[in-house]
């Protein structure tokens, strides 16, 4: 063992694969490479985490960072610095950009784009379409790819895969776990005049528990055909919840912090528009069905949906209005709020934000403090409290529904391989984000 180190984290609270308790961490290359009481060691750098708690790395595993196309709303440079700001160390992008990620080109347009710009690690979805079901098993064996998204519902793009022919096609073309957007799109179509315009309210109305709940069952019926692990992104219904737990043997679900903070009507008649996102934010009794979820293991991890929209859009008569929050840089600190008000334990927080994403995406080398892992830490003050203010937003939108709100709990450094990149709420190293790799495309692409 070295007792010299690129980074010494030296008298924190560690959260590690052994329980959360005093540690410091040495780090070489990068890497991992010592736990435990290195008092004596010496460092190039040395971070000073005495009363702050070292967490690995948070992993955002849905964003919509809105490059190519939408520039004006978001970019990859400065979603990603929004992230890192917020404690978070890596994200899974969303393909519903213009053009769509739905082809090798556009997945190496946007590894380019990427490469020198964005603040923390990253890796793309692949979009499903009924055009590329037969390249999607090729598609999601490629660097930088976590798989395959299919919208089954629209919403905020032109990506839709709504026909079941389709869908089963999708599901049995590839082997990694698929993602879903989960809405019927028909029910959509039919209800879409309960869509009151100038009443925001009215949009879990049209966008209905049954709308979720009808596609649900739909999709897990065809992936147990196809013998394809799910996912199934931002589950809000109660509805839902026995359906997933029925089908635990290949299903892994994710919801919001949203969805776990906000109900309606409240949150519509509190923000307006900028409430509305698809799937909508339910009634309170769907949000304490969701934290059930979560303290019976049934929510695997929770990503933020990060989805910025400027405020001219937002603005517009509803249901002209887009559907859509920002979230990444507010992730953490709304769910360590959560954990300082009792309804989280720090533990479990840990395996919703980093550990569980590595575990169910393959994720190589992050989500954990252990030897040989990559040095990414959020390190924060569980104490600290602060107000979340629409200033503090880098999001191009520069607003966030949580505007006002005080959180106890705060990101204070985040650092991705070994790197320090924010610090007390400022950016410190720029650009130096990298494609995640992951356990089930280590090999050479051998297509």
């Amino acid at each position: 063992m070295t007792d010299s180190y690129d980074l010494l984290i030296r008298g924190g609270l560690c959260a590690t694969p052994n329980g959360i308790a005093p540690a410091d961490v040495g780090v070489k290359d990068g890497k991992i490479v010592a736990v435990g009481a290195l008092g004596g060691a010496k460092a190039a750098e040395i971070f000073e985490a005495k009363g702050l708690h070292v967490l690995p790395g948070v992993i955002d595993t849905q964003v919509h960072f809105r490059e190519p196309g939408n520039e004006h709303k978001e970019d990859l440079e400065s979603g990603s610095r929004a992230a890192v700001l917020g404690g978070v160390t890596a994200v899974f992008e969303m393909p519903n950009t213009y053009p769509p990620t739905t082809t090798h080109a556009a997945i190496e347009d946007k590894l380019k784009r990427a490469a020198g710009r964005m603040h923390c690690d990253y890796a793309f979805y692949v979009g499903a379409t009924p055009a590329n079901v037969g390249a999607l098993a090729a598609l999601e064996r490629l660097p930088g790819v976590c798989g395959v998204k299919a919208f089954l519902g629209s919403s905020t793009g032109t990506l839709l895969l709504d026909h079941e022919d389709a869908i089963l096609a999708a599901l049995k073309g590839g082997t990694r776990r698929m993602a879903v957007h989960s809405e019927d799109e028909a029910r959509l179509r039919e209800r879409k005049n309960l869509a009151v315009r100038g009443d925001v309210r009215t949009h879990p109305v049209w966008r209905d528990v049954e709308t979720a709940r009808a596609s649900t069952e739909r999709v897990l019926r065809l992936a147990r055909q196809a013998g394809r692990r799910l996912h199934v992104l931002h589950v809000t219904t109660a509805e839902e919840l026995p359906l997933l737990a029925a089908s635990r043997d290949f299903v892994t679900v994710e919801t919001t912090p949203q969805h776990l903070t906000l109900s309606a009507p409240e949150c519509y008649e509190r923000l307006g528009s900028y409430a509305q996102m698809n799937p909508p934010i339910r009634e309170s009794r769907h949000r304490e069905a969701l934290w059930k979820a979560v303290s019976e293991g049934l929510i695997d991890v929770i990503g933020s949906d990060h989805a910025p929209h400027a405020r001219a859009d937002k603005d517009k008569t509803y249901p002209d209005t887009p559907s859509g929050m920002p979230g990444v840089q507010t992730l953490a600190t709304v769910l360590l709020d959560h954990v300082n008000a009792g309804r989280l334990t720090l533990e479990r927080f840990v395996d919703l934000t980093s550990a569980g994403a590595a575990r169910l995406f393959g994720i190589a080398g992050k989500g954990r403090i252990a030897l040989g892992y990559d040095a990414d830490f959020t390190i924060v003050d569980l104490k600290a409290k602060k107000k979340i203010e629409n200033s503090w937003i880098a999001s191009k939108c520069g607003w966030t529904p949580f505007d006002g709100m005080e959180t106890t709990g705060w990101a204070l450094a985040t650092i991705i391989r070994g790197r320090i990149v924010m610090r007390d709420r400022a950016l410190t190293t720029a650009g130096q984000g990298k494609p995640m790799r992951f356990v089930e495309t280590l090999a050479p692409n051998s297509t």
